[in-house]
């Protein structure tokens, strides 16, 4: 965590740009920092455009569809377009975390400048005044507005007080062993728990060979030696993690590829 000092951003919470990154910095009033990485100009853009041709597509399909509805059916192409226009974006940044599909395509999202998950009023008056990040033509003015914000704002985002921020995946759940869940040995220590936890949680990124040699370390704690020390391990590991039965080894597993 940044711990050098901040230059307020507002009032309250604190924020700052460190140096010449793109790390946006935020102390809560509790005393807790939180810390983004802001978007720039390119990926914004590369999402509008692919929401822009997401929209583009929905029109052109719904204009086939009423070709022949005549007067109505042209009222209710204007009507969509319009909602798809001004709407669809609140829609998605509200219910959605903060994410249209282009902004998801390229992992950004909307959030508050507290970095707080964005709702109605912000987002509806950020995508309201895009008629005027327009100006004069081409999203002109929306372009030199976050080349020249410190925090890559548009005009929009000055109003609302809102930022688009990068939004990481999230990582895969690690593989674990699939073994049977071995109650710990009583008065196993903190260390020696943690120890094995971090085995058990990185046994996917290591090999069978180099498992055994740090479960040889915890062979006080196991009593056996080589391959079935580390079995026990494995098992011990698991019931640390909250497996209790073969059950739940296989509902974990399920787990994990049903995230994927």
């Amino acid at each position: 965590m940044h711990n050098s000092s901040t230059q307020p951003h507002s009032p309250n919470p604190s924020a700052e740009i460190t140096g010449l990154d793109t790390l946006y910095e935020i102390e809560t009033p509790e005393g807790i920092d939180l810390t983004s990485r802001l978007a720039g100009p390119v990926p914004r853009l590369l999402a509008y455009s692919v929401d822009l041709f997401y929209r583009t597509v929905i029109l052109v399909i719904l204009g086939i569809a009423v070709t022949f509805a005549g007067n109505a059916g042209v009222g209710l192409w204007l009507l969509i377009s319009f909602l798809l226009e001004w709407f669809y974006p609140v829609v998605f940044e509200v219910l959605r975390g903060g994410q249209t599909p282009g902004k998801r395509a390229f992992s950004i999202a909307v959030v508050n400048d507290n970095l707080t998950p964005i709702g109605w009023g912000p987002s509806i008056m950020r995508n309201l005044l895009r008629f005027a990040d327009f100006l004069p033509f081409g999203y002109c003015a929306g372009i030199i507005s976050m080349t020249c914000s410190r925090d890559f704002q548009r005009l929009g985002d000055h109003a609302a007080g809102t930022l688009v921020v990068h939004r990481d995946q999230a990582a895969a759940p690690a593989a674990l062993p699939q073994v049977t869940p071995m109650a710990p040995p009583r008065g196993l220590q903190l260390e020696d728990q943690q120890a094995i936890v971090s085995l058990v949680e990185r046994s996917g990124e290591l090999s069978r060979a180099r498992q055994q040699e740090l479960a040889d370390l915890l062979q006080p704690v196991t009593g056996k030696p080589g391959d079935d020390g580390l079995n026990r391990l494995h098992g011990i590991g698991r019931w640390l993690l909250g497996a209790r039965s073969a059950d739940d080894n296989l509902r974990s597993a399920d787990r994990q590829v049903g995230g994927q």
